[in-house]
């Protein structure tokens, strides 16, 4: 079984690395199912390691469909990425109603050429993934990353083994999702051929909660994305001059 680690950091992709592991996905900010890593990420791993690098291209967190720009930003992150030597990309676009955008994630497919992609879990929203699963094989993609649309891969095993069959390995069908050493076995027994999961762990960086904390919970609304509000801008910036 091919064992893919997502990886939010430098040590996590050399631990990764030096465990084993034959293939990370590099993002960060895990809590909010991932986003893509910084340029300078992205070339520490592949100039200093020797795994096998896959780049989440996701511009932020909350729906899956985006506007020009975010898309613009996403094509600019592949090619980049193709510049730094990475192996492949995880990606993917939906619509507003949360069907497969098949343009534009065709658009991202061909404009990866060489690397592998891979479709995230983006697949976890659509109404039927099968369906979804046979375009993507249509576009060319090699793997679908999913949780079988649950919150866990073990709570969707059912639909994942459906997956699994009824692509017949094109697209690759890969568990993830609270997948863990208690029940890692279960997706080797169905038959899975990969599996993606973080092993993480918590490291303490501070002896004390801090007095200010610069963590905002609001900010983790997956219904909402933060936005600078030009109207707001406009405001402070006339108070400012009105008084200088």
């Amino acid at each position: 079984m091919i064992v893919e680690i997502c990886a939010s950091s430098f040590l996590s992709a050399r631990n990764a690395q030096q465990a084993g592991a034959d293939r990370i996905e590099l993002c960060t900010e895990l809590g909010v199912g991932g986003i893509t890593p910084s340029y300078g990420l992205i070339r520490k791993v592949t100039e200093e390691l020797d795994i096998p690098v896959h780049v989440l291209i996701r511009p932020r967190s909350g729906s899956f469909c985006y506007d020009r720009d975010e898309f613009d930003i996403m094509k600019r992150d592949i090619v980049f990425c193709r510049e730094a030597g990475c192996s492949g990309i995880v990606s993917g676009v939906l619509t507003a109603d949360n069907e497969l955008d098949v343009e534009r994630t065709k658009e991202l497919k061909e404009l990866a050429g060489p690397l592998i992609f891979t479709f995230h879990r983006a697949i976890d929203w659509v109404s039927d993934p099968l369906e979804i699963a046979d375009k993507l094989k249509e576009i060319g993609v090699n793997r679908i990353l999913t949780s079988g649309q649950k919150a866990t891969a073990a709570l969707g095993m059912d639909t994942l083994v459906r997956l699994m069959e009824h692509c017949g390995g094109r697209p690759v069908i890969m568990p993830g999702g609270g997948i863990n050493a208690d029940n890692v076995l279960d997706f080797v027994r169905n038959g899975f051929t990969e599996i993606h999961f973080s092993a993480t762990t918590l490291q303490r960086v501070l002896d004390q909660t801090p007095e200010i904390s610069m963590n905002s919970p609001r900010f983790l609304d997956e219904t909402n994305v933060t936005v600078s509000d030009g109207e707001k801008i406009e405001t402070i910036i006339s108070r400012i001059r009105r008084e200088a």
